[in-house]
């Protein structure tokens, strides 16, 4: 006859399953959508990264797909248990703010992507952001795909129905969801390098304007953003060409040749970038040039200025010392002639000055 279970053992497995109900609870909580996909397709319902493993394992093929947002440690390191995720990348992937990269463990491979956006403004001299970044941190294994995103802006729900929209493209494996994430991000690179562009010929046409308002802060903000921007894009290039070439046997080669495509995208942001900074830094010596020269000719007509009321400063002065034996000083007319004289002689200074277009 089996041993009932006391009152106590009853209390003691439902504060265990409570316990582990709050455990994955929390780690479900930073967890955006997870997918279980079989030949393309997505299998009905929903899953926990748990049941979603244990079922593509019980099947032998297809493969999760898990997508995060900002997860913290704990939560991480619950689902990098049951994956068998590295401690190392799963510390990066919690921390962030990490450069584009591409690092193997063991079966599983750990890629860092910086994602850009383009904030709208009226105009780029008054503007005081124009690029707002994120990260997406992608977990490759032979069963797994797993994203963590940092960043409001990084979402992948659009590209994630857009794949399950073709399933041929999910049939070949997680390396096409890593494909697909990059070509996402490097055409975002595109589109904010475009918009850039616009940006930059209105900075070029107002620099070169005559009396434009612009400054030296507005020309140091664009550079700013460039760096940001080319944070984001040059470091990605090594990444993307060492999975073109075969660097790992998770990327299948009907994938590869994408990446390819991928990379000679990177290549033409990267170009496009370059050129940025380039012509950035020549307006920027453009504009300090054209501030110096404003300053030069500032400087000049205070300088004819002051001239000019020297000489009234002078008679005045002296004049206006305590002598009763002065020029002309008991002389009807002398106030009316020193008058005169001083008139003349700041109308005749004044004549000079325009004339050499000090003023």
């Amino acid at each position: 006859m089996p041993a009932i279970p006391s009152l106590g053992n009853l209390r003691g497995r439902a504060n265990r399953r409570h316990q582990n109900h709050q455990v994955d609870a929390e780690q479900v909580a930073h967890v955006v959508d997870c997918g279980v996909y079989v030949d393309g397709e997505r299998l009905p319902g929903r899953w926990s990264p748990v049941d979603a493993i244990t079922e593509v394992r019980r099947r032998r093929e297809g493969f999760v797909w898990i997508g995060l947002y900002e997860p913290g440690e704990e939560q991480l390191q619950g689902i990098a248990e049951v994956f068998g995720l590295h401690e190392l990348a799963v510390e990066d992937a919690v921390t962030a703010h990490q450069r584009p990269k591409l690092d193997r463990y063991e079966e599983t491979l750990f890629m860092v992507l910086k994602t850009v956006r383009y904030i709208e403004h009226e105009s780029p001299t008054t503007a005081n952001e124009i690029v707002e970044t994120g990260e997406i941190m992608a977990f490759l294994g032979k069963q797994f795909i797993v994203t963590v995103r940092h960043g409001r802006h990084s979402s992948l729900a659009s590209l994630r129905e857009e794949l399950e929209a073709e399933p041929d493209r999910l049939r070949i494996g997680p390396a096409a969801v890593l494909h697909a994430i990059a070509d996402r991000i490097v055409d975002s690179y595109l589109a904010v390098s475009e918009s850039f562009e616009n940006d930059i010929d209105v900075i070029e046409a107002t620099v070169f304007a005559p009396r434009s308002p612009i400054g030296a802060e507005q020309m140091y903000l664009m550079k700013r953003e460039i760096l940001e921007l080319r944070r984001a894009v040059m470091p990605l290039a090594v990444p993307l060409r060492r999975l073109a070439e075969g660097y790992t046997p998770l990327v299948p080669e009907e994938v590869r040749s994408y990446f390819r495509d991928v990379d000679d995208h990177l290549t033409t942001v990267s170009e496009r970038v370059a050129s940025f900074d380039e012509l950035l830094t020549t307006l920027v010596d453009a504009t300090l040039a054209k501030i110096s020269l404003q300053q030069n000719i500032d400087m000049r007509k205070i300088t004819s200025w002051a001239a000019i009321l020297a000489v009234p400063t002078m008679g005045v002065g002296v004049y206006g010392m305590n002598f009763d034996f002065m020029p002309e000083l008991h002389w009807r007319f002398g106030y009316p002639l020193i008058m005169c004289v001083i008139v003349v002689a700041c109308l005749i200074l004044y004549r000079i000055f325009r004339k050499n277009r000090w003023l």
